[in-house]
């Protein structure tokens, strides 16, 4: 029984991804064009990229080189020799009317990527990756600018020629929430290589291929037979360019699929738009069939032989061994190293600082009180890479116990970031040195002295006496005193 058919009963979401990934170089896959993003469009084309007779391509190694990386990071095979066709269609953004791609050989074969789902981890299978070169870019105008209501559209050909990396899922996710844990892993796993920058408009693109069917086709495992895949009538949804955008889109797909079926209604096999202003897919066309394509061998470029490349080409310790080293060696919570690892940047700075200080006191301070601030002012640790050494030196003054922990982050840190101003001066001009242990004795008589009634009121047992004692001694002391100190004082002098 196939999904379409199916009227009641329980139905198994099926997806299967194919994730575009720009690759990042200095210049175009198959031209010496700048891959530099430019406001101005078409400006960075040439005859190559705007496929004019009798221009040829020829590759970019730095492309190959991030692709070989790729591979091994997914444990993947590379094969003695691989090929690029042409994949022949006609749309605006494609110049040539052909895309330079790989088909039947990719550089990449058979890997797969760990991710964690709600706490378990399993392993997804990449049936493949492979080069490609992007379209150019399509602006809808007027009508809302939806792709479905434009007035006209432009095309900017300056995307047209950037290297992609096309990653093909086998369809092993269950549920949005798996897909959007997927991509999170992966990205993290590219920007570890040093091969993309999330930070890059349309840097990361996917497609997904959903559909329903019948829980009965399916094993306890999850595992679904290729006879009953093939079977079911499946949508593409296109135009999705983040983890939380994939899980939206395909939460909608999956809801408009399964009310469909309940109706009694057939499932169209066809690619969709995800409208991301609106929320919802939109029909675009029947979806293509392989053999729509006229794949065929791309004549201007030779063979490529890059297998022995696997073992030449370093790559850095991964997301997922860096988290399971740190929570070894540094006795980190699951939390605590997922938070330190999602970046290499940061990761290699919390390193940087837990060598010298005590490695706890290192998370506290990197993976709360930095990401925190960076997080509420919507930057990045990259925001701020030539200002680390300011922040290990605040780091070190709460570390020497020569800055309240308090007023470093509530002070120090928020001037630093806002200001770019050095910590030792904030420090200075605010006068936050930490107080000397007679000066702070003496501010816990006084604050003994003047407030009778909260001594009464500790002695009777009311908890939140001390507290206010302790805000007392604070205020004399200008907030330069540690809490825990003149809390374990006012208790000795109390006594």
């Amino acid at each position: 029984m196939t999904a379409q058919t199916v009227q009641q009963g329980d139905l198994v979401t099926v997806i299967g991804l194919e994730v575009h990934v720009q690759l990042e170089t200095n210049t175009k896959i198959f031209c010496g064009c700048p891959t530099e993003p430019t406001e101005e469009p078409n400006e960075n084309v040439c005859p190559v990229c705007l496929g004019l007779p009798g221009a040829l391509p020829v590759l970019n190694e730095a492309a190959v080189e991030s692709a070989v990386k790729i591979g091994k990071a997914i444990d993947a095979d590379i094969p003695e020799e691989t090929r690029f066709h042409r994949k022949n269609y006609y749309y605006p953004d494609l110049p040539k009317n052909f895309q330079i791609t790989q088909y039947d050989e990719p550089i990449c074969q058979h890997g797969e990527l760990e991710i964690s789902v709600e706490g378990q981890r399993r392993s997804v299978t990449i049936e493949r990756a492979h080069l490609e070169e992007d379209p150019g870019s399509l602006q809808h105008v007027g009508g809302g600018g939806g792709i479905d209501s434009a007035e006209y559209t432009l095309v900017n050909y300056n995307r047209a020629g950037v290297p992609l990396m096309e990653i093909v899922t086998a369809p092993d996710f269950r549920s949005p929430a798996e897909v959007r844990a997927f991509l999170a892993e992966l990205e993290e796993v590219l920007e570890y290589l040093g091969v993309f920058d999330a930070g890059r408009d349309g840097s990361l693109r996917v497609d997904a291929n959903l559909s329903m069917i019948s829980a009965e086709e399916a094993d306890e495992d999850g595992t679904i037979g290729l006879e009953a895949l093939e079977a079911a009538n499946r949508t593409e949804v296109k135009n999705i360019s983040s983890h939380k955008g994939a899980e939206k889109a395909l939460v909608y797909e999956e809801t408009r699929q399964k009310n469909a079926i309940q109706r009694g209604r057939a499932i169209e096999q066809e690619t969709r738009h995800w409208d991301e202003s609106r929320g919802i897919t939109v029909s675009m066309r029947s979806k293509e069939e392989e053999k729509d394509y006229r794949y065929f061998e791309e004549a201007d470029l030779p063979p490529l032989r890059v297998a022995g490349w696997k073992a030449e080409i370093a790559i850095p310790e991964l997301p997922s061994a860096r988290r399971e080293r740190f929570q070894a060696e540094y006795d980190l919570s699951d939390e605590a190293a997922s938070k330190l690892t999602s970046t290499k940047q940061v990761a290699d700075f919390y390193e940087d600082v837990a060598l010298e200080y005590d490695p706890d006191l290192a998370a506290t301070w990197v993976a709360d009180e930095l990401l925190g601030e960076l997080n509420y002012r919507d930057m990045e640790i990259t925001d701020v890479e030539g200002r680390l050494e300011d922040v290990h030196r605040l780091v070190e003054l709460v570390a020497e116990d020569e800055i309240t922990a308090k007023n470093a982050k509530e002070v120090v840190l928020r001037e630093m970031l806002d200001d770019g101003s050095d910590p030792d001066a904030v420090v200075e001009a605010a006068g936050l040195g930490k107080t000397g242990e007679d000066e702070v004795q003496q501010a816990v008589v006084e604050a003994i002295e003047e407030n009778p009634d909260a001594v009464a009121d500790h002695e009777a047992g009311e908890g939140g006496a001390i507290n206010f004692l302790v805000g007392q001694v604070m205020q004399k002391t200008g907030g330069s005193a540690d809490p825990g100190d003149v809390n374990q004082l006012l208790r000795a002098e109390l006594e």
